[in-house]
């Protein structure tokens, strides 16, 4: 049996998130804080912790077989990989901004502007495809100083909350891509067993989060009501109560509905609402 590497951010925003997303999938590991390579006592598997930048090339050439990172670096290292999965952290968006003060208000406006930023290649790939012909500035580190110091007209940059964007001054011109963390694996590994196994634990944790689970009472009387509103993964679980007329109903409300299921189900007429989280989902 093949011992698997994974290549994960050693410190940033995805660190965390990644760590937490395997540890999840029960898998074993100590000391990844201190070490460049950690080995998962029970899975074939070595974790790989390096700049985020470098992880697409890795995955690439094979020197990690799996590879955790935000598709706006893929896509920024053209990296020839296959994604397997998008894991729901680590979101953001790549805007385009320009200071508060500034006239611009249509793209056109930015041609024969510079624009600095450390993502050229989505960048240019942007502004070719809108026909924009501007200088684009590659710079690494705080691109947000670039308009305030004279270096540029604009940025293109990750924007997670605009804080940092309003603090500098900026305000967000235009949304080019969205980005969250994604599975990727070298090509040919798609088939690889001990990858699907890990790809089904990983599956089975991001339905987990997704859904609550819910126990409810309710009187027959209104039941087919209440079974309307939950679907559960194939259909919900009714039990019989010792009191006569009424079952339980075990079943999963999606967590963007929730809020919305759990009123409906009320006037509904159901009682006694119980809800938990769940550890995982497999199908």
């Amino acid at each position: 049996m093949k011992t698997l590497k994974i290549a994960i951010q050693k410190s940033g925003r995805l660190n965390e998130k990644s760590v937490e997303i395997l540890k999840n999938c029960g898998l074993s590991f100590e000391n990844y804080k201190s070490s460049l390579i950690a080995t998962v006592a029970n899975f074939p598997l070595e974790i790989l912790f390096l700049r985020d930048d470098d992880i697409p090339e890795y995955v690439q050439d094979g020197i990690a077989d799996l590879g955790i990172v935000g598709e706006n670096v893929i896509i920024e290292a053209g990296a020839d990989v296959s994604y397997l999965q998008p894991l729901g952290f680590g979101k953001c968006t790549l805007k385009i901004a320009v200071q508060s003060t500034s006239n611009i208000t249509e793209l056109s406006q930015l041609n024969g502007k510079a624009i600095a930023t450390s993502y050229p290649v989505i960048l240019q790939k942007y502004l070719s495809e809108n026909n924009v012909d501007a200088q684009i500035r590659n710079i690494s580190g705080s691109v947000e100083i670039g308009p305030g110091l004279g270096l540029s007209d604009a940025i293109f940059d990750i924007v997670s909350t605009g804080g940092t964007l309003k603090s500098n001054g900026l305000k967000a011109f235009k949304n080019v891509m969205d980005s969250q963390a994604v599975l990727i694996a070298s090509k040919g590994m798609e088939l690889n067993p001990e990858v699907l196994e890990l790809l089904q634990r990983i599956q089975s944790v991001l339905r987990a989060k997704a859904t609550k689970y819910v126990v409810l009472n309710v009187a027959k009387e209104n039941l087919q009501a209440v079974v309307d509103l939950l679907p559960g993964v194939k259909s919900p679980t009714v039990v019989p109560l010792f009191e006569e007329g009424w079952v339980a109903v075990h079943s999963v409300i999606a967590e963007e509905d929730f809020w919305e299921k759990i009123n409906g189900l009320k006037l509904a007429g159901a009682e006694g609402i119980v809800v938990m989280p769940i550890e995982k989902i497999i199908t």
